[in-house]
């Protein structure tokens, strides 16, 4: 339900339905896969699945660390009472790192130039910085080149000599990894095996190496050393196409049929009537449309499952709705339409959307917008925890 100035209640008008069950069953199915602590990656709200929920759940079931991306998102996590290792990776070298150092929150560092700024704030606080040095292996994004990589580790070095960081972990991501025999895997892993050799000729002694995501840890067992990252995975697509483990889809994107109306074959249907009858037929109004995450290009490939199948969306997927042709089914006012869910009853699954948009799961979800209400399903499963873990919540 939506409240509007604290007096009036509205139900939504679309709303994804987050069962945390499947979250704590994928986070014990992807633990069970590996002898490595498991990392939950929480950013960009739980790949919009909600922060604080997920987060309380992994841990609950078995992960022991939280990765974000912004020290403001480390922070939510902290306020809200959570005291498990964070990991924050994403920073601008000249932030103030203070309120993180202070926090407890463990950082990336990728280069020099970010190095010094934990270091200058670890002063100001009067806090050791926990960091993670970050090494470029093949993605050639964030991370130290093979180039600068030396410097970094003698700069760690001399920081940990002065009491101001200490090198609790090194690591660095995949670029592959999706499917078996990918020759970039063998090469990230002899890179990252060599900046750990110089990271120990160089003095550092960390405690935590990491490299794989969630297919690294699903296919790539040599990548899984101290840590595995696991994001996607968490919230139920499968990460690699060539192994199924069994994860379960974690949310269902629902609304509802606002309009119904028949129209005689070749009506015109939205914006630039791309879309024309072919026949005498029913079109249903959802209120749903691109500023609650459904991705324009999808117009004349995507489906939705209304009247007990699926129908195609007809015509230009617009800011605010979509419609619907459901033929001759008997649809009403007030039906349910579900946009994605786990497959059981033939809907399409996030995956199909992601097929239909050119582009992942992960954009998808973490686009669904703020007038999707959120709703959760609450863990139901008797065993939640693996015995290996420690909670903090």
């Amino acid at each position: 339900m939506i409240n509007i100035g604290g007096e009036l209640t509205l139900p939504p008008l679309a709303e994804a339905v987050v069962d945390l069950d499947a979250i704590a069953h994928n986070t014990r199915v992807l633990a069970s896969l590996t002898g490595a602590d498991l990392l939950a990656v929480v950013k960009a709200d739980a790949f919009g699945h909600g922060f604080l929920e997920v987060a309380r759940t992994t841990l609950n079931a078995g992960a022991r660390w939280l990765g974000v991306t912004s020290q403001a998102e480390a922070l939510t996590l902290r306020a809200a009472g959570i005291g498990a290792p964070v990991l924050s990776w994403l920073h601008a070298p000249d932030e103030d790192f203070g309120p993180a150092i202070a926090a407890g929150v463990d950082l990336s560092v990728a280069s020099v130039a970010h190095l010094r700024g934990v270091a200058a704030a670890a002063g100001r606080v009067g806090r050791r910085a926990e960091v993670h040095l970050k090494a470029d292996t093949g993605l050639s994004r964030n991370g130290a080149t093979d180039a600068d990589w030396p410097e970094l580790v003698r700069l760690a070095r001399a920081n940990e000599l002065l009491g101001r960081i200490r090198v609790r972990g090194v690591w660095s991501h995949l670029a592959g990894g999706e499917t078996s025999g990918d020759p970039r895997d063998d090469v990230q892993l002899r890179r990252f095996e060599r900046a750990l050799e110089l990271a120990r000729d160089g003095g550092l002694t960390p405690e935590i190496r990491h490299l794989a995501n969630s297919a690294g840890l699903v296919g790539l067992p040599e990548s899984h050393f101290d840590l595995v990252r696991v994001g996607i995975a968490l919230y139920g697509p499968e990460p690699r196409a060539d192994r199924q483990v069994g994860l379960r889809p974690a949310m269902t994107l629902r609304s509802r049929v606002i309009l119904t109306k028949r129209v005689p074959a070749g009506t015109g249907i939205s914006y630039g009537h791309d879309y024309v009858a072919p026949a005498a037929t029913t079109l249903a109004l959802v209120p749903v449309g691109y500023a609650d995450g459904i991705p324009r290009i999808v117009a004349g490939r995507g489906e939705v499952w209304i009247g007990g199948r699926r129908c195609p969306i007809a015509g230009r997927v617009t800011m605010d709705q979509v419609v619907v042709d459901v033929g001759d089914l008997p649809v009403r006012t007030g039906d349910e339409v579900l946009l994605f869910g786990d497959g059981g009853r033939g809907e399409p699954v996030v995956s199909d959307w992601a097929g239909w948009a050119g582009t992942n799961p992960h954009e998808i979800f973490t686009g669904i917008g703020a007038r999707v209400a959120r709703r959760y399903l609450p863990v139901r499963s008797e065993q939640q925890n693996t015995g290996r873990e420690r909670v903090h919540v």
